[in-house]
């Protein structure tokens, strides 16, 4: 039986939001970091993923390099230029080599002098007075 390769996954509450300016700053090192570059990311408009080693794999393939772990991602919200980090999930590779959901945001938001710890998070609204699925009888 193969174990999953999952090892620990956390959602990020409140979530972490990148405003325009350093959303664009860090897609930007992204973009120069990427693993079919001699970098260490795979960055798309949905998940973020640290590889241990650039891709050397035939066609642009991962090859021998390992997932270490992914930031889960959504572009255009809150703002339409925004980007809100949500969930991080390591690989059991990322944890035996010592990562943490702590490392795996440092080491993306470190291109912009953040961390985890400082990066802005989402508003969350109070929850409602009243119940709102309360059903409200003649009474009331």
């Amino acid at each position: 039986m193969q174990l999953p390769s999952v090892a620990t996954s956390q959602i990020i509450r409140p979530s972490a939001v990148l405003g325009e300016v350093t959303a664009r700053r860090v897609l930007a090192w992204m973009n120069a970091n990427d693993v079919n570059d001699g970098g260490l990311w795979n960055a798309t408009p949905s998940l973020w993923q640290r590889y241990d080693q650039p891709w050397d794999g035939r066609g642009g393939d991962r090859g021998s390099a390992e997932l270490v772990g992914s930031i889960a991602v959504v572009y255009g919200q809150p703002g339409a230029y925004d980007i809100t980090i949500y969930k991080v999930t390591l690989s059991r590779a990322g944890v035996q080599r010592g990562w943490t959901v702590e490392s795996l945001c440092d080491a993306a938001l470190g291109c912009v002098d953040l961390t985890l710890d400082t990066v802005p998070r989402a508003q969350l609204l109070d929850p409602p007075a009243r119940d709102p699925f309360h059903v409200r009888r003649a009474a009331d």
